[in-house]
C-alpha cells in the first residue's frame, strides 16, 4: 500500500513531482537548472580569459533554445551528442571564439556561421558533412579548422580568404586531391590530409612556406614531389602507407627533418610501408644521414 502511495505521489504535478524526479535519477546541472527555473547563465563558466558553456555527451538530438540567449558565450562545446542540425540561431552567438561540434550527425552547416566574426577555432570532426558552406570563409579570424572523419571531397574556393588559418585537418575524407584553395593559405603550419584518396601532391605545395607538419599517410600517392623539398620549415613529413618508389635527390634541403621516424608521434621523415626501390629500403633502415648522403652522391654522379 505504501509503495503504491509513493508511486501515486510521484504522478502529482508541481514541486512534489520535481522532488520525485530528483530522487529517481541524478540530473545534470543544466537539467536541474531548467527544472528549477534558474537562469541558465548561472551555468556559465567564467574563466580568466573566456566564458564557457558545455553540453558534452548528453544524447541531445536538438540544441535547447535557451542557448541562443547566452550571447556572452565565447567557448561552446556541444561535442559527442546526436545533433542532426545546427540551427541558424547560432549566428546570434557573435562572441564565440571556440566552437566544438565533434561527434554529432551533422550533414550541413547554416549560412549564418558567417556571423561568427570572432571565431578562431572550429571542430567539426566525426560528423556526416559532405560539403561546407562558402559563407564559412567570412570567418576571417579562423586559425584552426578540423573537419576530419566526414564525407568531404572538395572545399569552397572562397576558403582561400581564410588568411589567418594555421592548422587544417582534412584527414579521413574523400579528397582525390588537395583542394586548390589550400595552397593560398600562407600561414598554415599544420596540414593533415591522411586517409583520403590522394594519388599525387601538386607542385603548388611549395606555396605553403610556413608548413612545419605535413601528414599525407594512408593514401595512394605515387611519387615524392621535389616541390616538397622546398618547404624548409618542415619538422614532420609523414608519407607512410603510400605507393612511393623513389625519393628526390633534393631531400637534403629539408634540413629540419632530424631523423627517419618510426614512432607516429616523432618528428622527422615517416616513409615506412612504401614500395621503395632498392637500395632505398636498406638506406632508410640506416638512418636519414645515410639516405641523404646516397641521394646527394646520386645527384652528382
Amino acid at each position: 500500500m505504501g509503495a503504491r502511495q509513493s508511486r501515486a505521489g510521484c504522478k502529482d504535478k508541481g514541486p512534489g513531482r520535481m522532488g520525485c524526479l530528483r530522487r529517481r535519477q541524478k540530473l545534470s546541472a543544466w537539467d536541474d537548472a531548467l527544472l528549477s527555473g534558474r537562469d541558465p547563465r548561472a551555468l556559465l563558466k567564467r574563466g580568466l580569459r573566456h566564458i564557457s558553456f558545455s553540453l558534452v555527451t548528453k544524447g541531445m538530438t536538438d540544441i535547447p533554445d535557451f542557448l541562443w540567449g547566452l550571447s556572452e558565450v565565447q567557448r561552446l562545446n556541444l561535442s559527442h551528442n546526436q545533433l542532426r542540425v545546427l540551427p541558424p540561431e547560432v549566428g546570434r552567438l557573435s562572441r564565440l571564439v571556440v566552437l566544438n561540434l565533434c561527434g554529432n550527425h551533422l550533414k550541413s552547416l547554416p549560412a549564418e556561421v558567417s556571423l561568427l566574426q570572432g571565431l578562431k577555432v572550429l571542430f567539426l570532426s566525426m560528423n556526416r558533412l559532405s560539403e561546407l558552406p562558402a559563407e564559412l570563409s567570412a570567418c576571417r579570424s579562423l586559425e584552426v579548422l578540423s573537419v576530419s572523419h566526414n564525407r568531404l571531397s572538395q572545399l569552397p574556393a572562397s576558403f582561400a580568404d581564410l588568411s589567418r588559418l594555421r592548422k587544417l585537418n582534412l584527414s579521413n575524407n574523400c579528397f582525390a586531391h588537395i583542394p586548390v584553395c589550400v595552397f593560398a593559405l600562407k600561414e598554415l603550419d599544420f596540414l593533415h590530409v591522411g586517409s583520403n584518396r590522394l594519388e599525387n601532391i601538386a607542385e603548388s605545395i611549395q606555396c605553403l612556406a610556413s608548413l612545419q607538419i605535413f601528414i599525407a599517410e594512408n593514401n595512394s600517392i605515387h611519387s615524392f614531389p621535389r616541390s616538397l623539398c622546398l618547404l624548409a620549415s618542415l619538422e614532420v613529413l609523414n608519407l607512410n602507407n603510400n605507393d612511393i618508389q623513389t625519393l628526390p635527390e633534393e631531400l637534403y634541403l629539408l634540413c629540419r627533418l632530424a631523423r627517419i621516424a618510426w614512432n607516429p608521434m616523432d618528428k622527422g621523415l615517416h616513409i615506412s610501408h612504401n614500395p621503395l626501390a632498392k637500395p632505398l629500403p636498406e638506406l632508410v633502415e640506416g638512418g636519414l644521414e645515410m639516405l641523404v648522403s646516397y641521394l646527394k652522391d646520386k645527384k652528382h654522379s
